[in-house]
């Protein structure tokens, strides 16, 4: 699409899978054009926006050239790495109310992250990296195992492999160099204790959102599950809190969303297993706002538009929300025939929403990375066991019908 049909004083959205999805009805709901950025023809937020560009949102230049005379009004990046170092390119190129932080970038390298935690003085544990696959298999050896073996520049937990043992590296690094841009890899040591997630949103280097949730992984993988609002004491949100906004204020994010995974052990201390210098996936923001009641997607595009956004940050409500996130039983790839009980799963008491992204006739994939999910229920109550009782008969209602697909002769 040429510049001279793009609407003007749009938001340049940089992504259109089915995570950005909310961005685009968050912008229809204020009145926002949206111009839409994705390499995919078949992009499922495309029908959400009101133009698109088939592009690779990697590719900055590309993008100029396509959006010709027109000059965005903002620019946003939801729940994806690839697009942010565009959205810092872009925002300066085009003089943009909201510029992408440059030291937010070492985020996506998880060695450089780990110097990072290093220069903040929070807690860390044995990790080793190289682009060469037989040294950082030698310094794999000489860390604790089980180790934890991924690209450097991964995310969505594709290529993550779990080892128990020095024979199991060379099978584990090549897989993760195959999701790896920079053929990097990086090794780290397994770290014990409660896997948490903390989303905060910034204002002035001070977080005005901030939510920690417990996450449940997929039987046997290194994938996400269920994601729920987690049980602190103060004493240990006030933790794993400060340590957040410490790590946000040294990738220069003072205003603006972040998200850590982290491990907090049995001597208190959290450790950050992975950094996300940007909005939550896997359904996140709807889980805030079901438990909090506050919108971190409209406080996104109005930091993006140069626009107040702490009242979108103001809690409404405190309950207790979970995200169940679904993927196929199988372990190969399958045609979905149908979907059965979603309507009896929606008329559970508690569910808030469900959103079913694989329809009749599309393939699907063993659950083992974030973007082979086919669906999502969102949950809320008053504590946490009704929540996780909503959601347990919601998934007993609600079935994926696959067919595996046959082997050729």
């Amino acid at each position: 699409m040429s510049g001279d049909r793009l609407p003007h004083h749009a938001l340049l959205v940089l992504g259109a899978s089915e995570e950005h999805i909310p961005l685009y009805d968050e912008a229809r709901h204020r009145g926002v054009a949206t111009i839409a950025v994705d390499m995919r023809p078949d992009a499922p937020a495309f029908p959400f926006a009101d133009a698109a560009i088939n592009v690779s949102t990697r590719d900055a230049d590309a993008i100029a050239e396509a959006l010709g005379d027109t000059r965005p009004a903002g620019i946003v990046v939801g729940a994806t790495d690839a697009a942010l170092l565009t959205w810092r390119v872009l925002g300066l190129r085009y003089g943009m109310p909201y510029v992408y932080p440059q030291a937010s970038l070492a985020g996506l390298d998880k060695a450089a992250f780990h110097r990072v935690v290093a220069s903040c003085g929070v807690a860390d544990y044995g990790w080793a990296a190289s682009t060469d696959p037989g040294e950082v298999a030698a310094k794999a050896a000489e860390l604790r195992f089980p180790l934890m073996v991924k690209p450097v520049d991964g995310s969505g937990s594709k290529g993550i492999t779990r080892v128990t043992h020095p024979d199991g590296l060379p099978a584990a690094i090549a897989r993760a160099r195959t999701h790896s841009a920079s053929q990097a890899v990086i090794v780290e040591e397994f770290v014990h204790g409660r896997q948490l997630t903390i989303d905060l949103f910034l204002q002035g280097g001070t977080s005005l959102m901030t939510c920690i949730k417990d996450q449940h992984l997929v039987a046997g993988r290194s994938v996400v599950r269920r994601i729920s609002t987690a049980q602190l004491s103060p004493a240990e949100h006030r933790h794993l809190e400060e340590v957040a906004v410490r790590l946000s204020r040294a990738l220069g994010i003072t205003d603006g969303p972040a998200n850590f995974d982290l491990v907090l052990g049995g001597d208190g201390q959290g450790r950050i297993v992975e950094a996300n210098p940007r909005l939550s996936g896997d359904s996140i923001p709807r889980l805030h706002e079901a438990a909090l009641g506050v919108n971190v997607v409209g406080a996104l595009i109005a930091l993006a538009l140069g626009e107040p956004f702490d009242a979108y940050l103001r809690p409404t409500r405190n309950a207790h929300a979970g995200v169940e996130l679904l993927g196929s039983p199988l372990d190969a790839e399958g045609e979905l025939v149908t979907w059965e009980g979603a309507p009896e799963a929606r008329n559970v008491p508690g569910v808030t929403g469900i959103e079913l992204y694989a329809k009749p006739g599309d393939l699907v994939h063993p659950h083992d990375q974030s973007g082979h999910k086919i669906g999502m229920i969102t949950a809320a109550g008053p504590s946490p066991a009704a929540v996780s009782a909503a959601l347990d008969k919601a998934i007993s209602l609600l079935r994926p019908i696959i067919r595996p697909a046959r082997e050729e002769s």
